[in-house]
Protein backbone atom coordinates (compact mmCIF):
# COMPACT_ATOMS: atom_id res chain seq x y z
CA UNK A 1 0.00 0.00 0.00
CA UNK A 2 2.90 2.35 0.59
CA UNK A 3 3.81 4.70 -2.27
CA UNK A 4 6.38 3.36 -4.74
CA UNK A 5 8.71 6.25 -3.92
CA UNK A 6 8.99 4.88 -0.37
CA UNK A 7 9.44 1.21 -1.36
CA UNK A 8 12.76 -0.36 -0.36
CA UNK A 9 14.12 -3.89 -0.33
CA UNK A 10 14.85 -5.73 2.92
CA UNK A 11 18.57 -5.33 2.31
CA UNK A 12 18.16 -1.57 1.79
CA UNK A 13 16.09 -1.25 4.97
CA UNK A 14 18.70 -3.14 6.99
CA UNK A 15 21.55 -1.07 5.54
CA UNK A 16 19.78 2.25 6.15
CA UNK A 17 18.95 1.35 9.73
CA UNK A 18 22.53 0.31 10.43
CA UNK A 19 23.82 3.58 8.98
CA UNK A 20 21.40 5.56 11.11
CA UNK A 21 22.25 3.67 14.29
CA UNK A 22 25.95 4.35 13.75
CA UNK A 23 25.44 8.00 12.84
CA UNK A 24 23.10 8.95 15.68
CA UNK A 25 25.17 7.10 18.26
CA UNK A 26 28.08 9.33 17.19
CA UNK A 27 26.24 12.67 17.28
CA UNK A 28 24.38 12.46 20.59
CA UNK A 29 26.24 15.50 21.91
CA UNK A 30 24.88 17.63 19.07
CA UNK A 31 21.33 16.78 20.10
CA UNK A 32 22.09 17.58 23.74
CA UNK A 33 22.61 21.27 22.95
CA UNK A 34 19.82 23.67 24.00
CA UNK A 35 17.31 24.31 21.23
CA UNK A 36 16.65 27.86 19.99
CA UNK A 37 13.52 29.35 21.53
CA UNK A 38 11.90 29.64 18.10
CA UNK A 39 12.27 25.88 17.58
CA UNK A 40 10.85 25.16 21.04
CA UNK A 41 7.81 27.30 20.19
CA UNK A 42 7.24 25.28 17.02
CA UNK A 43 7.64 22.02 18.96
CA UNK A 44 5.01 23.28 21.38
CA UNK A 45 2.64 23.76 18.45
CA UNK A 46 3.38 20.20 17.31
CA UNK A 47 2.66 18.72 20.74
CA UNK A 48 -0.48 20.85 21.10
CA UNK A 49 -1.73 19.35 17.83
CA UNK A 50 -1.82 15.94 19.53
CA UNK A 51 -4.60 17.09 21.89
CA UNK A 52 -3.16 15.00 24.71
CA UNK A 53 -5.55 14.39 27.60
CA UNK A 54 -4.62 13.70 31.20
CA UNK A 55 -3.88 9.99 31.62
CA UNK A 56 -3.23 9.30 27.92
CA UNK A 57 -0.55 6.91 26.73
CA UNK A 58 1.72 8.84 24.37
CA UNK A 59 4.25 7.31 21.97
CA UNK A 60 7.24 9.30 20.69
CA UNK A 61 8.67 7.49 17.64
CA UNK A 62 12.34 8.24 17.09
CA UNK A 63 12.41 10.18 20.34
CA UNK A 64 16.15 10.83 20.25
CA UNK A 65 17.35 12.56 23.42
CA UNK A 66 13.82 13.61 24.35
CA UNK A 67 13.12 16.98 22.73
CA UNK A 68 9.35 16.40 22.98
CA UNK A 69 9.34 14.80 26.43
CA UNK A 70 9.06 17.90 28.67
CA UNK A 71 6.43 19.37 26.34
CA UNK A 72 4.36 16.18 26.41
CA UNK A 73 4.77 15.94 30.20
CA UNK A 74 2.97 19.27 30.68
CA UNK A 75 -0.28 17.56 29.69
CA UNK A 76 0.09 14.96 32.48
CA UNK A 77 -0.16 11.80 30.37
CA UNK A 78 -0.46 8.48 32.14
CA UNK A 79 2.56 7.10 30.29
CA UNK A 80 5.17 8.31 27.80
CA UNK A 81 6.78 5.67 25.58
CA UNK A 82 9.87 6.37 23.49
CA UNK A 83 11.50 4.22 20.84
CA UNK A 84 14.65 4.89 18.84
CA UNK A 85 17.27 3.04 16.79
CA UNK A 86 20.09 4.72 18.73
CA UNK A 87 20.94 3.23 22.11
CA UNK A 88 23.00 6.28 23.12
CA UNK A 89 20.13 8.64 22.29
CA UNK A 90 17.76 6.61 24.46
CA UNK A 91 20.30 6.40 27.29
CA UNK A 92 20.50 10.21 27.26
CA UNK A 93 16.72 10.51 27.29
CA UNK A 94 16.41 8.03 30.18
CA UNK A 95 18.98 9.89 32.29
CA UNK A 96 17.01 13.12 31.97
CA UNK A 97 13.51 11.62 32.11
CA UNK A 98 13.65 8.32 34.04
CA UNK A 99 9.86 8.04 34.04
CA UNK A 100 9.77 7.44 30.26
CA UNK A 101 9.36 3.84 29.09
CA UNK A 102 12.04 3.30 26.42
CA UNK A 103 12.45 0.74 23.63
CA UNK A 104 15.65 0.36 21.63
CA UNK A 105 14.16 -0.69 18.30
CA UNK A 106 12.71 0.31 14.95
CA UNK A 107 9.06 1.27 15.39
CA UNK A 108 8.10 -1.63 13.11
CA UNK A 109 9.42 -3.97 15.80
CA UNK A 110 7.87 -2.14 18.75
CA UNK A 111 6.20 -4.68 21.00
CA UNK A 112 3.20 -2.99 22.62
CA UNK A 113 -0.32 -4.32 23.18
CA UNK A 114 -2.84 -3.73 20.42
CA UNK A 115 -4.98 -0.65 20.97
CA UNK A 116 -2.86 0.69 23.85
CA UNK A 117 -1.71 4.11 22.56
CA UNK A 118 -3.78 7.32 22.53
CA UNK A 119 -1.39 9.68 20.72
CA UNK A 120 1.65 8.93 18.53
CA UNK A 121 4.24 11.47 17.41
CA UNK A 122 6.58 10.95 14.45
CA UNK A 123 8.53 14.17 14.81
CA UNK A 124 11.53 15.02 12.62
CA UNK A 125 11.67 11.35 11.69
CA UNK A 126 9.25 10.42 8.91
CA UNK A 127 11.88 10.90 6.20
CA UNK A 128 14.27 8.62 8.12
CA UNK A 129 11.92 5.64 8.42
CA UNK A 130 13.26 3.02 6.02
CA UNK A 131 10.28 0.64 6.10
CA UNK A 132 7.23 2.90 6.10
CA UNK A 133 4.85 0.07 5.27
CA UNK A 134 5.81 -1.96 8.34
CA UNK A 135 6.05 1.16 10.51
CA UNK A 136 2.59 2.51 9.67
CA UNK A 137 1.06 -0.96 9.94
CA UNK A 138 2.55 -1.42 13.42
CA UNK A 139 1.52 2.06 14.55
CA UNK A 140 -2.04 1.38 13.42
CA UNK A 141 -2.08 -1.87 15.39
CA UNK A 142 -0.93 -0.39 18.70
CA UNK A 143 -3.16 2.70 18.54
CA UNK A 144 -6.69 2.94 19.91
CA UNK A 145 -9.72 3.72 17.73
CA UNK A 146 -10.02 7.49 17.11
CA UNK A 147 -6.49 8.06 18.45
CA UNK A 148 -4.23 10.73 16.94
CA UNK A 149 -1.10 10.31 14.81
CA UNK A 150 1.06 13.41 14.39
CA UNK A 151 3.71 13.49 11.64
CA UNK A 152 5.76 16.66 11.97
CA UNK A 153 8.98 18.56 11.52
CA UNK A 154 9.84 21.84 13.32
CA UNK A 155 12.00 22.99 10.38
CA UNK A 156 9.55 22.23 7.55
CA UNK A 157 9.57 20.12 4.39
CA UNK A 158 12.35 21.99 2.61
CA UNK A 159 14.76 21.33 5.48
CA UNK A 160 14.74 17.63 4.53
CA UNK A 161 15.53 18.45 0.91
CA UNK A 162 18.46 20.63 2.02
CA UNK A 163 19.72 17.93 4.38
CA UNK A 164 20.10 15.34 1.65
CA UNK A 165 23.73 14.59 0.94
CA UNK A 166 24.80 15.97 4.31
CA UNK A 167 24.03 12.75 6.20
CA UNK A 168 25.34 9.26 5.37
CA UNK A 169 21.92 7.72 4.80
CA UNK A 170 19.02 8.43 2.40
CA UNK A 171 16.12 10.65 3.46
CA UNK A 172 12.62 10.53 1.98
CA UNK A 173 10.65 13.70 1.31
CA UNK A 174 7.83 14.69 3.60
CA UNK A 175 4.57 14.16 1.69
CA UNK A 176 2.50 16.99 0.29
CA UNK A 177 -1.20 17.02 1.22
CA UNK A 178 -2.58 14.76 -1.52
CA UNK A 179 0.10 12.14 -0.99
CA UNK A 180 -0.19 12.27 2.81
CA UNK A 181 -3.95 11.84 2.55
CA UNK A 182 -3.67 8.89 0.16
CA UNK A 183 -0.82 7.23 2.06
CA UNK A 184 -2.34 7.47 5.53
CA UNK A 185 -5.81 6.44 4.42
CA UNK A 186 -4.23 3.17 3.22
CA UNK A 187 -3.21 2.51 6.82
CA UNK A 188 -6.54 3.32 8.44
CA UNK A 189 -5.96 7.01 9.19
CA UNK A 190 -7.88 10.10 8.08
CA UNK A 191 -5.98 13.38 7.72
CA UNK A 192 -7.73 16.00 9.83
CA UNK A 193 -5.23 18.83 9.54
CA UNK A 194 -2.29 19.64 7.31
CA UNK A 195 0.21 22.45 7.94
CA UNK A 196 3.00 23.11 5.42
CA UNK A 197 4.84 26.30 6.30
CA UNK A 198 8.47 27.27 5.58
CA UNK A 199 9.51 26.40 9.14
CA UNK A 200 6.77 24.03 10.26
CA UNK A 201 5.22 20.81 8.98
CA UNK A 202 2.34 19.06 10.76
CA UNK A 203 -0.02 16.30 9.68
CA UNK A 204 -2.74 15.37 12.17
CA UNK A 205 -4.50 12.10 11.40
CA UNK A 206 -7.14 10.09 13.27
CA UNK A 207 -7.26 6.30 13.30
CA UNK A 208 -10.49 5.16 11.66
CA UNK A 209 -9.99 1.41 11.20
CA UNK A 210 -7.66 -1.47 11.93
CA UNK A 211 -5.19 -2.68 9.31
CA UNK A 212 -3.96 -6.27 9.06
CA UNK A 213 -0.29 -6.95 9.80
CA UNK A 214 0.27 -8.65 6.46
CA UNK A 215 -1.26 -5.88 4.33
Amino acid sequence: MVSKIYKKSEDEIRRINELQQRYFNQVVDVFERPLPQAVIKRLERIVTAGEIRKGDTVLDVGAGTGALTPLISKYKPGKIIACDLSRRMLDSLKRKYPYVETYHCDVKDLSLPSGSVDVSFINALFGNIADKDAALTRINKIMKPSSSLIISHPEGRMFIEELRGKVPFPLDSLPEFAEANQLLSSYGFKVMRYVDQPKLYIVVAKKEKDVKEDC
